[in-house]
């Protein structure tokens, strides 16, 4: 990403012009700030058009970072941290071993729903936040490992390679966060991983017909193959 600053910028940034914002209102400059970031992405936008739409001044808004990079970086941690402990809560809630997988994918897919194409496309193509992505990425992976280790363990998936299946699980994680997936099947970002929900425990599933019935997504025409007459 490429700075859009100015040397008006740098000054509120180690001059008195930067302010003290109390909490409560550094927390609902930064969820504005998120919301617009994740809808539109970061590379157009400047500090002075961040400051003008969340009616503050810039030197509030360089109380939060003291760069717009360093913003980028903030919003980007929170989106992926929030995500990520809202998944978790959901699959410790989940009791039974199977379906914490169904579980995990159905979260993910919650929190894509969150951000745009632009802010995927600005995040993968700024190496700060390609790196927070791709560790983030890397985590996803390694926690779809663990749940199937736990399903082998409890005896209700088959021992098989739960890396490779892991890994299958990032590659369409990436493939459905650039829209390549969902562009080809004609899915929602939802309805794909809850597709993969029900491929993985198919295919994991210890005794057949073990999963859950499949999912009552409705998929679109050309998903759709007429029984032969």
């Amino acid at each position: 990403m490429t700075a859009q600053t100015d040397s008006r910028d740098r000054r509120p940034r180690r001059t008195a012009r930067r302010r003290v914002v109390d909490t409560h209102r550094r927390d609902e400059l930064l969820r504005q700030t998120e919301a617009i970031i994740l809808t539109e992405g970061f590379t157009a936008v400047t500090m002075d058009e961040l400051a003008q739409r969340l009616g503050c001044s810039k030197a509030t808004l360089y109380s939060l970072a003291s760069t717009k990079e360093q913003l980028v970086l903030a919003v980007t941690r929170a989106f992926f941290r929030d995500a990520t402990a809202e998944i978790e809560q959901a699959v410790q809630a989940e009791p039974d071993p199977r379906q914490r997988i169904r579980v995990y994918l159905t979260g993910v897919g919650t929190a894509m729903r969150r951000h745009s194409h632009a802010f995927y496309d600005d995040m993968v193509g700024y190496e700060p936040t390609a790196q927070i992505y791709r560790t983030n990425s890397a985590a996803a992976a390694h926690r779809v490992h663990e749940l199937i280790e736990e399903g082998v363990q409890a005896g209700v998936f088959r021992a098989l390679n739960g890396h490779f299946a892991a890994q299958v699980v990032a590659v369409t994680i990436d493939a459905v966060q650039s829209g390549v997936l969902l562009e080809s099947t004609g899915l929602t970002a939802g309805d794909a991983f809850s597709e993969l929900g029900d491929l993985l425990l198919d295919g994991l599933s210890s005794e057949p017909g073990a999963s859950a019935p499949p999912s009552t997504a409705v998929r679109s025409p050309r998903d759709q193959i007429s029984a032969p007459r």
